[in-house]
């Protein structure tokens, strides 16, 4: 009886739980369909249209409610990024959706940011006034306002973000900045060299270590952009002095604890050097032969391997068959290295090109400077054929204009294949300049005022006035030019002028003088330039003592000059700004008697020659000859050459030349002749510091002076010297010093072993 009554309850204690597990597994499918909704009721909503919440739902009036569906509904709500907060639920026949809109954003606002401008952090955030808030987006824009510090150096940059709430549920974003300091590269060191030290290397990276003295040089501050530039320039360093194997294993950019600055080491493999062995050129098309191109093939057998003078060859072939009339080349140099020699044979492949012609030319980064103006020192216009020497040209053209820091051009694959698009990308650097100077030199203290722009209007036109005064002089001087006068290449110009000159310590003498000139230059060819002027001035020489020489008194008075000048120019010099290789030649002629009192013939002629010894020594040599003579009486002394001081080291400013020995007044003379060689060379500072040595000699003379006998001293003899001198680079100014030994000179001519320039700019 006891058993079966257990069973009984095991039994109905089971037949209870699988009821009750029945009825589990069938709940859910009851709930999987209910009622219809019979209205969608949105609450909360201030800004928001009911309508457009309704719209985002997956449940309609008249449909049924499943848990799906409400999932659906709430995550389309959230995805809108209206909404803080959003409930979805039904009571009885409605579903009620309740939201908590997001407020919108009344201002944004940056706090605590000195170096970077409001408008360019408020270019880079993406929330503006009047867009709804949201943390996310907050998030993103605080992200992007660091990266931003990071591409200025600053990595231990915070921001952040705060909150206030205004009324009509309105908020205003403010992020609060700490910059942090400039995140310096403490140190560069290198890891594999062995035929250069890391003094060397470091040289040849644009990364600087920081300095005492490079507080004035972004180039200490770490930037990741710019460490990939210096793997790129340790490569071509490598490359052209021999190593064609060097590599680049890694560079690594460690920040230290404190985030104040980066410890970076680069891992090389600089591999074996070699030298070229044997050097050819092969031609696929026309009667081209291999005389024609050695004028053209810089390298020589047993040079070290040069990727640059490699570039510098393909340069000179694709000028050279351009010129014989075949525009479209296509010239690749095949390298076939002999690794066990250590040996590189070199042939030049030339072969037709595609016929390929200019589509369209674009130029961009140019926000002040006209397209015009860029467009004008490009050789190639639109239908042109396509002319990759053209090219490299036109980017130095450019630049040589002085409006840009940089120039970049490049040309893709047009609409089809035989047309190219030419992109011109330029980066504008400021052209106007208000400066004031004060300088000092062995003649004395200086200080002047300018105003510059180099650029007027965006045109290309030069706007210069200044004004310059010193103990011994004044000048205002006012000049206009414009290089493309009715947009041909013809520059035109005018200068107003107004100097006055105290001479009475070397020639006994004071000198004023107020006039203009007219100027007109055009381009006989590529590299030769004529120019004309034509000037008028009055000209006085006054305050002449009783105790001056004779010469001197015979000249006191004024007079009236009028001028035509012309000079012929040839130029190959590879910078207009600081040239390193090259020919200057300048020749002119001035005559002076169309009109006026004064009557002369005068001729100037003046070459110069550029060499790089390597590419930090280069040598110079320049020559100076110049004659004078009257077609009337005499050549008036404020015409006449004097030399000494900064053309003739070693001397004294009026030093040399024709000399009245009872007064010591230097009277100048009608021909002059100077030469001079110069070697500059690095001194092993830090390359930026701008310190370069210079070993010079200078040879000179003057003579043929109109006022001969009585007690002139006028010897036509050379002068010589030598000396050693250095020029500093320092951020307010250029500053020069000479020590200087004469070799030869006369009894009468007046010396001087140290000379300096400085020059201060604000």
């Amino acid at each position: 009886m006891l058993l079966f009554s257990k069973c009984k309850i095991n039994f109905l204690t089971s037949l209870f739980f699988g009821v009750l597990y029945l009825g589990l597994v069938t709940v859910p499918s009851f709930a999987q369909e209910t009622a219809d909704v019979r209205e969608v009721r949105v609450e909360g909503s201030a800004r928001i249209d009911p309508e457009t919440i309704r719209s985002y739902l997956t449940i309609k009036a008249g449909e049924p409610i499943t848990p799906k569906k409400m999932d659906e509904s709430l995550k389309k709500l959230f995805s809108t990024g209206f909404f803080k907060d959003v409930v979805v639920k039904k009571i009885g026949k409605a579903l009620i959706v309740r939201v908590v809109e997001n407020p919108i954003i009344n201002r944004i606002v940056f706090e605590g940011n000195k170096r970077i401008s409001n408008e360019i952090l408020g270019d880079e955030v993406k929330l503006r006034p009047r867009v709804i808030f949201t943390r996310a987006k907050v998030e993103k824009d605080v992200q992007r306002l660091i990266e931003v510090y990071r591409q200025n150096g600053r990595f231990a940059a915070k921001i952040e973000p705060k909150v206030i709430k205004r009324p009509q549920n309105r908020v205003d974003l403010i992020f609060e900045i700490k910059e942090g300091h400039l995140t310096k590269v403490h140190n560069i060191s290198f890891v594999g060299n062995r035929k250069f030290s890391d003094r060397e290397l470091r040289n040849v990276l644009q990364t600087k270590e920081s300095a005492w003295y490079r507080f004035l040089d972004p180039q200490d501050t770490y930037d990741p952009d710019k460490l990939a530039f210096d793997r790129e320039l340790l490569r071509k360093f490598y490359l052209n002095k021999g190593y064609a194997d060097f590599r680049v294993i890694s560079a690594v950019a460690e920040l230290i604890p404190n985030r104040s600055g980066f410890i970076i080491t680069f891992t090389i493999e600089e591999g074996k050097r070699y030298r070229f062995n044997k050097i050819g050129v092969k031609a696929f098309f026309g009667k081209l032969s291999n005389k024609k191109f050695k004028t053209a093939i810089t390298i020589q057998k047993n040079d070290w391997y040069s990727v640059k003078k490699i570039d510098k060859t393909v340069i000179n072939l694709t000028d050279l068959v351009g010129s014989l009339g075949y525009a479209f080349v296509d010239i690749r140099p095949k390298i076939l290295p002999d690794y066990k020699n250590q040996l590189i044979n070199l042939t030049f492949l030339i072969n037709k090109g595609p016929r390929v012609f200019v589509e369209r030319i674009e130029i961009t980064g140019n926000a002040r400077t006209i397209d015009s103006v860029i467009r004008r020192e490009i050789p190639i216009a639109e239908g042109d054929a396509f002319n990759v020497s053209k090219m490299r040209k036109s980017k130095q053209r450019i630049y040589d204009l002085g409006y840009f820091e940089n120039v970049y051009i490049k040309h893709t694959v047009g609409t089809t294949p035989d047309k190219v698009l030419i992109k011109v990308r330029v980066l504008e650097r400021s052209t106007g300049q208000l400066s004031f100077g004060i300088g000092a030199s062995s003649e004395g203290v200086i200080g002047d005022i300018s105003l510059r722009e180099r650029n007027f209007l965006g045109k290309g036109q030069d706007l210069f006035v200044n004004a310059k005064m010193s103990a011994k002089r004044r000048q205002i001087d006012f000049s206009f030019t414009e290089p493309y006068f009715l947009d041909r290449k013809i520059s035109t110009g005018i200068d107003i002028f107004k100097k006055s000159s105290d001479l009475k310590s070397t020639s006994s003498f004071e000198k004023e003088s107020f006039g203009g000139r007219f100027r007109v230059g055009y381009d006989l060819s590529e590299r030769t330039r004529q120019r004309l002027r034509y000037g008028i001035s009055t000209e006085k020489v006054t305050n002449v003592p009783s105790s001056a020489s004779l010469a001197i008194k015979e000249q006191e008075g004024s007079s009236f000059k009028s001028e035509v000048s012309q000079s012929l120019l040839y130029d190959t010099l590879d910078s207009r700004f600081n040239p390193t290789t090259g020919f200057f030649a300048n020749y002119s002629v001035d005559f002076a008697g169309l009109g006026g009192s004064v009557k002369y013939l005068r001729n100037k002629l003046k070459l110069v020659k550029y060499h790089p010894f390597s590419d930090e020594v280069i040598g110079s040599l320049a020559g100076n000859l110049g004659y004078i003579f009257s077609l009337d009486d005499k050549v008036r002394i404020v015409d006449r050459f004097f030399l000494g001081g900064r053309n003739l080291r070693g001397f004294q400013n009026f030093g040399v030349g024709p000399r009245d020995t009872a007064t010591s007044d230097a009277i100048g003379g009608n021909l002059i002749l100077t030469a001079k060689s110069e070697l500059n060379f690095p001194l092993g500072f830090p390359k930026e510091l701008g310190v370069v040595g210079r070993l010079f000699s200078d040879v000179g003379s003057l003579s043929e002076s109109d006022s001969k006998g009585g007690t002139v001293s006028d010897e036509f003899s050379l002068r010589a010297s030598i000396g050693f001198g250095l020029t500093w680079k320092t951020g307010l100014g250029p500053l020069g010093v000479d020590f200087t030994q004469v070799l030869i000179k006369e009894k009468f001519d007046k010396t001087q072993f140290f000379r300096f320039d400085f020059g201060a700019r604000f």
